[in-house]
């Protein structure tokens, strides 16, 4: 391996689930991984063990961003890589009956924060003309789940969110995709009802969930050099669920 030597990534909700393996992934390739997590000691104890640098980080507060790129550029160096992994699935309930301050969280966490954490290190990569971006979207974003509106919405803004992005830094060599996994079991199912983890399943040809592994895979292909002349693209991890 050693393609991502001497890159820095940047893996957002890095402490567990889908996050942590990306960035065991991306260091299996070589790269120095800094996990943002706002379970900080979560965090530390996980880079602790595989290697890692930790910063605590909140995604939809700037300031907390700011500083957990200092944190990671101290003890690291600049970020090459970002995965904006961090999110939430919030309950289930049909739209009438959703709680709109959770509306409103979901929509934080897992559409502003994907912007805010973009907007931290574009910059630097910019100034640099060289970085990976790879957001982690959903099916449901593209496909809407039932009494999933929050989550579904917030997914779809990451998608066109990735496609701005990747539009407006196409004069550079930073690159911006996002991944579409369908239903892949973690921590994130707990937050879930028993009927909306079936319904999940019940719509994925494969007949199984995804694992963490085959999403990190294909992030892992997307930080790379390898990407060179696809940018703003939508990359499906569904297990044939995907029709478009």
């Amino acid at each position: 391996m050693g393609q991502l030597e001497g890159r820095v990534a940047v893996v957002t909700g890095g402490a567990r689930g889908i996050g942590l393996a990306i960035a065991q992934r991306l260091m299996r390739d070589g790269a120095r991984v800094a996990l943002w997590d706002n379970d900080i000691a979560r965090a530390k104890a996980v880079a602790a063990r595989i290697g890692a640098h930790a910063a605590k980080a909140d995604v939809t507060d700037a300031a907390s961003l700011e500083a957990a790129l200092a944190s990671t550029q101290a003890a690291l160096g600049p970020c090459d890589i970002l995965v904006a992994n961090a999110g939430i699935t919030g309950p289930n309930a049909p739209l009438a009956d959703y709680p709109i301050e959770a509306w409103r969280q979901v929509i934080e966490v897992d559409l502003i924060g994907v912007f805010l954490s973009c907007r931290c290190v574009v910059p630097g990569m910019r100034a640099r003309n060289r970085g990976r971006i790879v957001n982690i979207a959903s099916i449901a974003g593209k496909d809407g789940n039932p009494n999933a509106s929050a989550y579904s919405a917030a997914k779809a803004g990451v998608i066109a969110l990735t496609k701005s992005l990747g539009k407006e830094l196409a004069d550079t060599d930073i690159r911006v995709n996002c991944l579409t996994p369908a239903a892949v079991e973690t921590e994130l199912f707990h937050q879930m009802t028993a009927e909306q983890i079936a319904w999940m399943k019940s719509k994925i040809p494969l007949g199984r969930f995804g694992l963490v592994s085959e999403v990190a895979e294909m992030a892992a292909f997307l930080a790379s050099d390898a990407v060179s002349f696809t940018t703003g693209a939508v990359f499906d991890c569904s297990g044939g669920r995907a029709v478009y």
